[in-house]
């Protein structure tokens, strides 16, 4: 395994945006659900587009829920928005060992590259595919395959690092290594579930699974 190329989830992988995301689907289910906000689990929509999540809850309301969801988010996303440790030091030293690196989210570009800015992680990423770059977003194959055009990759030299089901399937379908981290808001044996190829408990271990060493 050669892998020179590394395509990162944003949201609960790099950037611990956990609470902003909870709190927002809170936010929004208190308006639109307000006797049954309590029983609608949330973990089933992390990490998957948002127009898929509120459209099991109410078809007829989901771009409604979609849009106060969005404002809600924009709103306390500085706030709220926090490091994982390790993750800029990693990505540093990624990025100086040479290895081409993306963002590839299921979060609208803005938002995202806000987050990137925030976390000063945007330095040492020239390719972001957001969720408005595509037709059809993660567990998809489109985006991860957009980024590795971009980037002049191949997906046998490619690992996607991610957070949920979504990341590690689109990762399998694109036919690139998949690594799941254990911080995972859905714990670490719900991300053994989806049988990723690696497993990280802290992100400096994507160097060893990368195996380059600076010269």
């Amino acid at each position: 395994m050669k892998i020179d190329t590394i395509l990162f989830d944003l949201d609960g992988t790099l950037v611990d945006t956990n609470d902003l995301i909870l709190e927002s689907f809170k936010h929004t289910l208190k308006h639109f659900f307000p006797t049954k906000k309590h029983e609608i689990d949330l973990m089933p929509f992390v990490g998957e587009p948002l127009i898929d999540s509120f459209k099991r809850l109410d078809e007829d309301r989901a771009l409604d829920m979609v849009d106060m969801y969005r404002i809600h988010n924009a709103k306390h996303h500085d706030l709220l928005v926090k490091e994982f440790d390790g993750v800029y030091e990693t990505v540093l030293e990624l990025h100086q060992l040479g290895l081409s690196l993306a963002i590839v989210t299921n979060k609208v570009r803005d938002v995202a590259l806000r987050g990137l800015e925030m976390t000063r992680l945007d330095q040492f990423f020239d390719t972001v595919i957001a969720f408005d770059d595509v037709k059809q977003a993660k567990p998809h194959p489109e985006p991860l395959k957009k980024a590795i055009d971009l980037l002049d990759a191949h997906p046998k030299n490619t690992l996607m690092v991610g957070d949920s089901q979504f990341d590690i399937q689109a990762g399998k379908n694109a036919g690139t290594f998949t690594v799941g981290v254990s911080w995972s808001l859905k714990g670490k044996e719900f991300i053994k579930q989806q049988q990723p190829d690696f497993i990280v408990d802290h992100m400096s271990e994507i160097i060893d699974i990368v195996g380059v060493k600076a010269k």
